[in-house]
C-alpha cells in the first residue's frame, strides 16, 4: 500500500510543475496572490496576446519593448531607461514580481533576467499551463489592469551579464542555445556560431510541454556537455532571448552561480566584424531554419 501511494504521488508530481528556486507553478502563485500584498504580475507576451486573455491584475510589458533602437538588434536599454519603463507600469524592485509568458519560457525568462540584472531581489517565473491554471482556479481576464505608477530604483548586477571582451577572454564556456541549423550556419538567419562555442539548444532544458525539467533530468543534459556548478558559462543566441532560458534553468533548477548572458549575442558579434565558425557541410543554398522566431 505504501508503495502504491508513493507511485501515485510520483505520477502527480511528474504531471505538474514543482517549484524550483524562482520558478513556480499555478498553485504556489495562487498562494502568493492571497498572502503577498506587495505582489506585482508581469505578462511578458505581445500586446495582442495580452488583450485576448491574461492573469487578473497583470500588467503587460512585452520583452521587445525593453530594447534599444540600435543597428544591433536586441540590446537592452540602459538601466535608468529600463527602470523608468518598469516604474511606469507599477513595477518596483522592492515588491514580489512574478513574470509569465505564453508558455515558451523565452519571454518570461528574458524579462526575469533583465529584472535580476537591475537588482530586483524577489522575482519569480510562473509556468503557463492552462490545465494547471484551471485546476488552481487562477483568475484570468481580458480587461486591462489599471496601473499605479511607482519608482524602480536599479542596483545593477554586473555579475550576470557578459560583454564581448569577457566572451573573448576565454574565462568561461560559451554556450550557443540556438537550434543546430543556426549553430552550424545552414539556417537562413545564421552564418555560423562564435568560435569555440558549444551547441546546447535551450529546448533540451524543457519538457515536451515546455516546462523546465526537473533537476535530475536537467543534470543528465548538462553532464553530456561537461557543465557543472564549477563551470563558468556564458549563454547567447541571436539576441539572447533564448539564452535567458538557460540562465533561469541553471540558476534556479540547478543552483549554479557562475552563469552570465551575453546580451550583445550573435547580432553584436557579427555587426562588429568578428569571425564565425560554421559546419563543414553547410550548403551554399541554405534551407529555411532556426526555431528562435527572430530571437
Amino acid at each position: 500500500m505504501k508503495y502504491f501511494i508513493l507511485a501515485i504521488v510520483a505520477v502527480f508530481l511528474t504531471g505538474s510543475v514543482v517549484a524550483q528556486g524562482d520558478i513556480i507553478g499555478a498553485k504556489d502563485f495562487v498562494k502568493l496572490t492571497k498572502t503577498d500584498k506587495n505582489l506585482v504580475i508581469i505578462d511578458a507576451s505581445k500586446a495582442e496576446s495580452y488583450s485576448k486573455v491574461h492573469v487578473k491584475n497583470a500588467v503587460n510589458i512585452p520583452h521587445a519593448t525593453l530594447y534599444q533602437e540600435s543597428e544591433i538588434e536586441g540590446l537592452i536599454m540602459k538601466p535608468a531607461e529600463l527602470a523608468a519603463i518598469f516604474g511606469e507600469k507599477g513595477v518596483v524592485e522592492s515588491k514580489t514580481i512574478v513574470v509569465y509568458d505564453g508558455g515558451s519560457q523565452k519571454y518570461s525568462s528574458r524579462v526575469y533576467w533583465i529584472l535580476k540584472y537591475l537588482g530586483a531581489p524577489n522575482v519569480k517565473i510562473l509556468h503557463k499551463d492552462m490545465d494547471e491554471w484551471r485546476a488552481a482556479r487562477l483568475p484570468v481576464t481580458k480587461m486591462p489592469t489599471s496601473v499605479k505608477k511607482g519608482t524602480f530604483t536599479p542596483k545593477v548586477n554586473d555579475a550576470i551579464i557578459a560583454d564581448i571582451a569577457y566572451v573573448k577572454s576565454g574565462k568561461a564556456k560559451i554556450i550557443d542555445v540556438r537550434a543546430s541549423d543556426e549553430y552550424d550556419g545552414s539556417a537562413d538567419n545564421s552564418d555560423g556560431h562564435l568560435p569555440g562555442a558549444i551547441n546546447l539548444n535551450h529546448k533540451e532544458l524543457l519538457t515536451d510541454t515546455e516546462a523546465f525539467k526537473s533537476k535530475e533530468d536537467m543534470k543528465k543534459v548538462l553532464d553530456k556537455y561537461g557543465i557543472d556548478a564549477n563551470t563558468p558559462v556564458v549563454a547567447y543566441c541571436r539576441t539572447s532571448v533564448r539564452a535567458a532560458v538557460l540562465y533561469a534553468a541553471l540558476v534556479n533548477v540547478m543552483g549554479y552561480t557562475k552563469v552570465k548572458v551575453y546580451d550583445g549575442a550573435y547580432t553584436e558579434w557579427v555587426s562588429l566584424g568578428n569571425d564565425l565558425a560554421a559546419g563543414s557541410s553547410v550548403s551554399v543554398k541554405k534551407k529555411s531554419g532556426g526555431s528562435g522566431g527572430g530571437c
